[in-house]
């Protein structure tokens, strides 16, 4: 099994960074009347906002940085890296399909709905039921899909509640967050198991092929 590559492990930590950094820098940029316990990401990336491009260009590095991911994750599972990989195309068109100055942009809607589904639900799909690396495991990888569905929903809940613009930063922080902790566990995980049996195929091969991994 190939080792997770330092460009990988780079992309996974950029994820939250633009994130999280991205909504908190763009939101202090915007006027009083933003209000972002209410308001949405997108807004912050609009047209009429101040500095948009701070936020389109954010969400535009998040795309790239799940596309990198799901790239240097061989550990994981296909059909989860494909999802992820999905969410990283899905995100660059949210960047790339704003919202309006006025009236609605259903481009960017899909886009949305394309990116909590695919980003909530990969590690479900990326994990194994036996795996040196825990967080690609079943229990976890269940459990943060859970999490990461039940903030969309909360989201989705919402809609033109009061609480719009926390649950959206909630469903978008958890995603990236996950990703990061996969790469840096799993990227752990392999080096230890090299260090100790050697690489796959050399000193030890049952080491590697006995419970490696079970799909």
């Amino acid at each position: 099994m190939k080792a997770i590559p330092w460009w990988a492990v780079a992309a996974a930590s950029a994820a939250p960074v633009l994130v999280i950094g991205g909504f908190l820098v763009a939101t202090a940029m915007q006027p009083a009347s933003y209000d972002p316990v209410r308001d949405t990401i997108s807004e912050l990336a609009w047209p009429r906002a101040t500095d948009a491009w701070v936020m389109n260009s954010a969400i535009a590095g998040v795309g790239v940085c799940y596309l990198l991911g799901a790239l240097g994750l061989q550990a994981a599972g296909g059909v989860g890296r494909v999802l992820l990989a999905t969410g990283g195309v899905a995100t660059l068109f949210i960047a790339v399909f704003r919202q309006p100055r006025s009236g609605y942009s259903l481009a960017h809607e899909l886009a949305v709905i394309v990116t909590a589904a695919t980003c909530s639900t990969w590690s479900a799909f990326a994990s194994h039921r036996r795996h040196p690396a825990l967080l690609l495991t079943r229990t976890p990888s269940l459990l943060a899909t859970g999490l990461s569905v039940g903030l969309v929903l909360w989201y989705a809940l919402e809609s033109d509640g009061a609480l719009l613009g926390v649950s959206e930063r909630c469903a978008a922080a958890v995603p990236p967050l996950w990703l990061l902790a996969v790469v840096v566990t799993t990227r752990r995980s392999l080096a230890h198991r090299e260090a100790v049996h050697g690489p796959p195929g050399t000193t030890s091969p049952e080491g590697w092929t006995r419970g490696m991994i079970s799909p």
